[in-house]
């Protein structure tokens, strides 16, 4: 049975060839996780929810050694054309426990726009704390909970599940509202210290790409980015 914690069949092929150019993945949220990430020479980086590769990509070319888990099968595809064999890659579930990897045996770990879509968020944020040794990172981007209420409305405070229609009203995404508070309490929760929060703005480069785009992504946010410890 296919888990709706991933993007299968025609929903992995849309994004998959979206991301190369979105506004949202390419210009705002990708470029604000990796100035997050800053050096990752020689680090061994696991990317939870690695969809078409887009990360994974980018850190290796860093000098990362990178593996990317996913659970689609679909986007997993999109990745191995995209890394060619420069990143390990495994299908696994999100809401399973990481019981491929050994304790502490990651330095660092991505989890971009991936966390809204967990419903056991407690147990992946426990394994990420075990799989990454002392003093390691965590990098983890969601939806901006004021950019969900402007487009939802009801209250801002919702936990409500919700179906985002993408470009085109071919597909939509299903994922979990939720205030910065239980965004930001959960993960100090888990034991996470955080270390830097910022609020994505699309790179200069898009105004070229899109200027309606641009200029809207840098009046309203769409996402939440943070770097965390794990002590």
């Amino acid at each position: 049975m296919q888990k709706a914690t991933a993007y299968h069949d025609g929903l992995g092929d849309f994004f998959a060839e979206r991301a190369d150019t979105s506004p949202h993945n390419a210009y705002t949220d990708r470029p604000a996780m990796l100035r997050l990430a800053g050096d990752v020479s020689g680090a061994r980086i696991l990317d939870v929810g690695c969809g078409a590769g887009h990360y994974a990509s980018e850190l290796s070319a860093r000098g990362a050694q990178v593996v990317g888990i996913e659970g689609s099968a679909t986007l997993l595809r999109h990745a191995r054309v995209r890394l060619n064999g420069h990143a390990e890659l495994v299908l696994h579930d999100l809401e399973e426990p990481l019981a491929f990897a050994a304790d502490a045996s990651f330095d660092g770990a991505v989890c971009a726009l991936v966390f809204h879509h967990i419903r056991n968020r407690e147990q992946l944020l426990s394994e990420l704390c075990r799989v990454l040794r002392p003093g390691g990172w965590l990098l983890m981007s969601t939806s901006h909970p004021t950019a969900d209420w402007d487009h939802f409305g009801g209250s801002y405070f919702s936990h409500e599940w919700s179906d985002l229609v993408l470009a085109g009203g071919e597909h939509s995404i299903h994922y979990q509202r939720m205030p910065l508070e239980t965004f930001l309490g959960e993960l100090l929760a888990a034991g996470f210290v955080l270390e830097q929060l910022v609020e994505p703005r699309p790179t200069a480069a898009l105004r070229e790409f899109d200027e309606a785009a641009y200029d809207k992504l840098r009046q309203a946010p769409s996402f939440l980015a943070v770097r965390l410890r794990r002590p």
